[in-house]
């Protein structure tokens, strides 16, 4: 059935349109990705209510491919104007940076789109590998374990993402009772609805995702005039930048396999396995590197582990339902969106529709190095478009957007309020995206609660029985020691010291 299922995604990714929308969606992840303040969030927020029209195998890898191009394209501002694209092109600038000022823009550019398509092409072949054991592993998880997984990601993201547990508790805890507006789920009672029928299907998750991501960072690029006030001039070369990578493949496969093993742990995301393969290179090269000062080994280990984070990051999404960034949080919604429901079924039925998102994002990384390396020359035309353009498109595109949804005002309303929500949540340090996944997971873990309790007659220990659950006994360990885990060790160190 796997093979039969392969074969039939392998065709269906080949076909047209799904592989004309994937070639579309690189060429805009990457410019999009190349805009500081915009990135894969904020254009896959934008783009996903326009999905609506198409089928949804095409809608989906419209948005893995912006996700994809965008990884790559968050390295264009980096290295040109040291602002990056994308939060997980930040660790590109240390080096990234330096290159261009020394006169090898051409090469940092180069080596950015060599190693970010050459891993992300390895990893999505990797993924299509491992499709099997996957196979197995979700379909030995119920609606007790899937509540409980749901629980897990939120509580990951909050250390991961903010630092802060108590500041990301919050911020889920408040996107999983925006989630609750509308028709309870089990009941079909009205909850926080006011007596307006506008709220009875509660706030659509694309229309608070669109507000949280695209409109707050409009607000936030609304401060500067110019994404870059410098006139950028590219030397260097590119085939030495190629050959760059291919010059150090140990790091180039470390790097890749520290981005798709910290891409499948849920609440990671790009910026946390783009840091770590950077400090690993760091270290293991300390005694010949010029970290910081150009070292073309600090743009290959970042960007050679970007890629593969997507490829990994889509595991314990369309396996789980949990996403473990802002933008894999707006591919779920997407997932959603159209019918689609992470988990058993995907891996089932719908398999064939999976393995056409492998084989997408398989072929899209032989396309961003095309892509890449055409542009290359052309590249610092990108970061100088003006914001008096872009704002304005944006929040049209964000009001138009939501209102499509439902034709409901009060999505409209959503996307503003939630918006100005967001801008404040990151001045003031709360995590987003655990509040955007209180919102999006909501619903599906109110669901697997309740069918939990309706399985075992209300009896919560269907939730930590280690006999006949031991897989929910295991998660809800897990919940524990990470929410509760640094608060102990955080004891046992004053007792020791004291």
């Amino acid at each position: 059935m796997a093979v039969d299922a392969f074969f039939e995604g392998l065709a269906l990714a080949a076909s047209w349109p799904v592989i004309g929308w994937m070639a579309l969606g690189l060429v805009l992840g990457i410019v999009l990705g190349a805009l500081p303040g915009i990135g894969s969030p904020v254009g896959m927020a934008l783009v996903l209510p326009l999905t609506l029209p198409l089928d949804a195998t095409s809608a989906i890898v419209l948005l893995v491919a912006i996700y994809s191009g965008a990884m790559f394209g968050g390295s264009i501002a980096a290295i040109l104007i040291n602002a990056p694209g994308t939060e997980s092109a930040a660790a590109t600038t240390l080096d990234g940076y330096p290159m261009a000022k020394n006169g090898l823009a051409k090469n940092a550019l180069a080596i950015a789109t060599t190693a970010s398509a050459l891993n992300g092409f390895l990893a999505a072949l990797a993924l299509i590998l491992l499709s099997p054991v996957l196979i197995e592993v979700v379909l030995a998880f119920g609606s007790p374990e899937y509540f409980l997984l749901a629980i897990l990601g939120i509580s990951l993201i909050t250390i991961v993402t903010q630092g802060s547990i108590v500041k990301g508790l919050v911020a889920g805890a408040l996107g999983f009772m925006i989630s609750t507006i509308g028709t309870a789920i089990l009941t079909a009672r009205p909850r926080y609805t006011f007596g307006q029928f506008g709220l009875y299907d509660g706030i659509d998750f694309v229309a608070a995702l669109i507000g949280m991501f695209a409109f707050a960072e409009m607000m936030k690029l609304a401060a500067k005039k110019q994404i870059s006030a410098e006139n950028i001039e590219l030397a260097g070369s590119v085939r030495e930048g190629v050959m760059a990578v291919f010059n150090h493949p140990k790091t180039t496969l470390k790097s890749g396999l520290i981005g798709m093993g910290i891409g499948m742990v849920p609440g990671s995301g790009a910026t946390t396995s783009t840091f770590v393969a950077y400090a690993e290179e760091a270290r293991s090269s300390a005694k010949d590197g010029r970290f910081g000062e150009g070292d073309p080994r600090g743009v290959i280990a970042p960007e050679a582990a970007n890629n593969p984070t997507v490829s990994g990051s889509l595991i314990p999404t369309l396996s789980f339902g949990i996403p473990g960034s802002g933008s894999t949080a707006v591919l779920l919604g997407g997932i959603l969106m159209h019918g689609l429901q992470p988990g058993p079924v995907l891996f089932d039925e719908q398999l064939h529709i999976t393995y056409a998102l492998f084989v997408s994002l398989f072929l899209g990384n032989v396309l961003i190095l095309a892509i890449g390396l055409t542009v290359i020359p052309y590249a610092s035309k990108i970061t100088e478009l003006d914001t008096n353009v872009i704002i304005p498109l944006v929040v049209v595109l964000s009001f138009a957007g939501a209102f499509t949804l439902n034709q409901n005002w009060f999505d409209v309303l959503a996307v503003l309020l939630l918006g100005v929500l967001g801008f404040y949540m990151v001045r003031y340090n709360y995590s987003v995206i655990a509040f955007v996944l209180g919102i999006v997971l909501g619903p599906i873990a109110e669901e697997n609660f309740f069918r939990s309790l309706q399985i075992s007659g209300g009896d919560y220990a269907i939730f930590v029985n280690p006999i006949d659950r031991p897989l929910s006994f295991l998660l809800s360990v897990t919940i524990f020691l990470v929410l509760f885990g640094p608060f102990i060790k955080a004891r046992f160190d004053r007792e020791r010291s004291g």
